[in-house]
């Protein structure tokens, strides 16, 4: 009798545990959830003729997930794999707006979507900076206030990728797809926002600009870590790098949270404007941007093309290190489907750090991009850059590359350097020959190499006959002194 009123009471609790995980998975049940990440939303824009990568979560295990966009694509499908879905889905010549239906147990409809040329674009803080001179640090763009008056451009759309980091890459960030009105332009990007606005104009399509900065950060943080520590020199250098609380400075941190999230998101190419803070070891950045540029396009699984911009003059206290940074800069545009706009005559205060001219910035990318991947004519986008030296007696002839119609100057020309087997650099004359310079000093009687705009705060009068400044350069591989100095941002 003892043992059969102890199974009645263990069976009428297990009745009661059982009611209760019943009422308590009830809800869950009701509340079962297709999820997508921040980038997929009202307003964005995919890339035109391509297959495009639509993605995201379920609670509801292995569901069967529907696509259809209202361009007329076919309704693809897939099933949910341990709370996960993804499928690829082909998009028409641009146009718009659509309605893209994503639908299981319920039914998202996301609208006013776009189709025409999504760029990345990322950087520090010049190419964070906005149109307007509201933020802290920034002065604003120059004639910011008309600008952003004009900037009503409904088919222009913006994806602001907030500021995060990581120890691990993560699956979406914060962010949302806004249309291009003068109150949202203003807080944007202006280099960015002037690049699409460009293209958009040129191609008539509609543009997507994903941006994705933080102000301050070297290169490091945004590539993957594990690149980084499996090299010795990039993390002994990243290691003796001061740490602070207002940007990350340690490898991957803004990649994880900043980068991933929006790999599997379609896109044309990638703009890039940084380098200031990868002064403290100038000679690695070489190596460091073709090794960001590859993770990115193998993430990505896009052979896309990646244009930046070459650091402004700057004044430094009195370190010599940001031309290496140039220099290296320079030379990585020998890597696979890149190039770089020179901006050094577009400085006018060597005290501000944030060259206010990003209107024409953005323009000269844009020339580049329409240029070298879409194939459009009418654009300068050769500046001229050192080709050879030439000794004789005491004068060096220097000619250069993509000088086609000869060289001009906007000035006295007297940013050339020249020194002989001290090694000593005096100041140097200098006289347009043709499509080179003849560079010549009474200090120097047998001349060995030859340097020009090679210092931090250095504002060359040296042109191509198409108007684009003349790079940078030095004929020597001399060891330049390095200094201990704090960080400007």
């Amino acid at each position: 009798m003892k043992f059969t009123k102890q199974i009645f009471r263990i069976k009428k609790i297990k009745h009661m545990l059982l009611g209760g995980i019943i009422m308590f998975c009830a809800p869950m049940a009701l509340s079962a959830k297709i999820m997508l990440p921040s980038v997929i939303s009202d307003n964005m824009v995919l890339q035109q003729e391509s297959e495009v990568e639509i993605w995201g979560w379920s609670t509801k295990s292995a569901e069967q997930i529907l696509v259809w966009g209202s361009w007329g694509s076919d309704t693809l499908s897939t099933k949910v794999y341990q709370g996960r879905w993804s499928l690829k889905l082909p998009t028409p010549k641009s146009g718009g707006p659509y309605t893209l239906h994503i639908m299981g147990h319920e039914t998202i409809k996301i609208k006013n979507v776009l189709v025409g040329e999504v760029w990345m674009c990322s950087g520090q803080s010049n190419m964070e900076m906005p149109m307007d001179s509201l933020s802290p640090g920034f002065a604003g763009v120059i004639d910011y206030k008309r600008k952003i008056k004009e900037a009503h451009y409904p088919s222009v759309r913006f994806f602001q990728v907030s500021r995060r980091t990581s120890n691990h890459p993560q699956d979406s960030c914060e962010g949302r797809w806004i249309v291009c009105t003068p109150e949202e332009a203003k807080g944007f990007s202006a280099v960015a926002y002037n690049f699409g606005k460009t293209i958009h104009e040129d191609l008539k399509v509609p543009v997507g600009l994903l941006h994705a900065s933080w102000g301050g950060t070297n290169i490091e943080p945004w590539i993957p870590e594990e690149l980084i520590n499996e090299n010795p020199i990039y993390k002994e250098e990243l290691d003796s790098l001061e740490a602070y609380a207002w940007w990350p400075k340690d490898a991957g941190l803004t990649y994880n949270a900043m980068i991933n999230p929006i790999t599997r998101f379609t896109i044309a190419g990638v703009i890039w404007y940084q380098g200031e803070s990868n002064r403290f070891f100038p000679k690695t950045y070489a190596s460091l941007m073709p090794l960001m540029i590859d993770a990115w396009r193998k993430k990505w699984d896009i052979d896309f093309p990646f244009y930046y911009v070459q650091i402004a003059p700057f004044d430094y206290n009195n370190e010599h290190m940001a031309p290496l940074v140039r220099e290296s800069q320079s030379r990585s545009v020998t890597h696979h489907k890149t190039g770089m706009i020179v901006i050094h005559d577009l400085v006018d205060d060597i005290k501000n750090i944030h060259p206010r001219q990003k209107t024409e910035v953005g323009k000269r990318l844009a020339a580049m991009a329409l240029v070298k991947t879409y194939n459009k004519t009418g654009y300068n986008i050769d500046y001229p850059s050192f080709s050879s030296m030439t000794l004789v007696g005491n004068k060096a002839e220097i000619r250069f590359n993509h000088a086609y119609n000869g060289l001009m100057s906007k000035g006295e020309i007297t940013e050339f350097q020249i020194a002989g087997a001290d090694r000593i650099f005096y100041p140097a004359k200098a006289k347009i020959n043709k499509d080179g310079v003849v560079v010549w000093s009474k200090k120097v009687k047998r001349p060995i190499a030859v340097r020009y705009g090679f210092s931090n705060t250095s504002i060359p009068k040296l042109y191509g006959k198409n108007g684009l400044p003349v790079d940078i350069f030095r004929t020597d591989d001399w060891e330049v002194p390095m200094h201990k100095i704090k960080r400007v941002e």
